[in-house]
């Protein structure tokens, strides 16, 4: 009995080194956390708010990278103006953005901005709760925010290997954008 398992185990074994061993490597492109903060300061200040009650001016952004989460992330400072009680400190908010490869224009997007926290003392629960529902008319006004365009030569190598970005992976220093085969159009 012994025998027969041994013999079935050697004549696996080539089988199970080609099944153990990692992927072909694929090429990488780093984008740093500089150049990133770069792009999506490029996109503000931004003004919104109801004519006549609130306008909020969001500005200097502050970039956050969340390799948890795969998210790349932006501090927003807030100021207020037009309320009756007179002025505010300015205000945080916390957004979360997730990322995308375009490849009709060759850029790296992020989209979907989502709130993950509202700071603002001295603003009253309700006000806050309120400013939180400003955040989708926020993320609507700045729509998608290039974050990266790549150049010829950045492209050039993975796309005469047959590959183009296929996976996006934030790290605590910036972004790694993974290449993968083409795909079909």
């Amino acid at each position: 009995m012994n025998r027969r398992l041994i013999l079935a185990n050697l004549a696996g074994f080539p089988f199970g080194r080609l099944l153990a061993q990692d992927e072909a490597p694929r090429p990488r492109h780093r984008i740093s956390a500089g150049q990133l903060h770069k792009m999506l300061s490029a996109r503000f200040p931004v003004r919104l708010g109801v004519a006549g009650l609130l306008q909020l001016q969001v500005s200097a952004p502050r970039l956050l990278l969340l390799p948890s989460r795969n998210r790349l992330g932006a501090a927003l400072l807030a100021q207020a103006d037009g309320l009756p009680d007179g002025q505010l400190p300015p205000g945080e908010m916390d957004l979360v953005f997730a990322l995308r490869y375009e490849a009709t224009d060759q850029t790296v997007r992020a989209h979907g901005a989502q709130v993950l926290d509202v700071r603002w003392p001295g603003l009253p629960r309700d006000a806050v709760e309120f400013v939180q529902g400003l955040v989708p008319a926020l993320a609507a006004q700045v729509g998608e925010i290039v974050l990266h365009r790549f150049s010829p030569g950045e492209l050039a190598l993975p796309d005469t290997m047959g590959f183009e970005p296929e996976e996006l992976k934030v790290h605590d220093d910036g972004l790694e954008v993974i290449f993968g085969p083409k795909r079909r159009r």
